[in-house]
């Protein structure tokens, strides 16, 4: 059985507060008003991709939805849309520290870098520098890789489909499961 036909045996907890200085992290570096909700969604699945494979984790234990544009991590973009009514977990959430711009995230305080590991931060920055200038189009084409088109549009992508996009899967996924991830 490969990766991406097994059931979904590998779960992350979502860590909100991480994901709120990761938001605040990524916005701040990248060149004023570029931080919209669409490219901080990609440069967050490609660190993760990054961080999956080199250090075993998410960096933020968020899920992925194959969105029509591309994966999006679900609850951290809850954040970015400030939406909370559906989700108790982001209620006690300093909403305060960015505002919104239409769809783009507007700093209005640092990032806590306590919360990032440095293996959060390298992923992240190579992630940034990665999609930092490509356009909406080029992301979005790029993002449409075989996890995204594992699930159908608005449903969530399994992590063991993103596993399989990377390298060595199999060792991967066995390493995940053995450590109760």
């Amino acid at each position: 059985m490969t990766p991406s036909t097994m059931p979904n045996r590998i779960h992350f907890e979502f860590k909100p507060n991480k994901a709120l200085e990761a938001i605040l992290y990524i916005s701040s570096k990248l060149y004023s008003g570029d931080a919209g909700f669409h490219k901080i969604s990609k440069i967050f699945y490609f660190a993760d991709k990054m961080h999956l494979q080199r250090y075993g984790r998410l960096i933020c234990g968020d899920h992925y939805v194959a969105m029509e544009h591309g994966p999006v991590p679900s609850n951290t973009y809850d954040i970015m849309k400030k939406v909370v009514a559906y989700n108790s977990t982001l209620k006690d959430l300093d909403f305060e520290s960015f505002s919104n711009d239409g769809k783009k995230v507007v700093p209005s305080r640092e990032a806590n870098m306590g919360l990032l590991s440095e293996s959060d931060i390298e992923c992240l920055n190579e992630s940034i520098e990665f999609c930092g200038e490509k356009d909406f189009d080029t992301l979005t084409i790029i993002s449409h890789d075989k996890a995204w088109e594992s699930a159908d549009v608005n449903d969530s992508i399994s992590l063991e489909s993103i596993i399989a996009t990377l390298q060595d899967p199999e060792i991967l996924l066995e390493h995940l499961i053995e450590n109760g991830a």
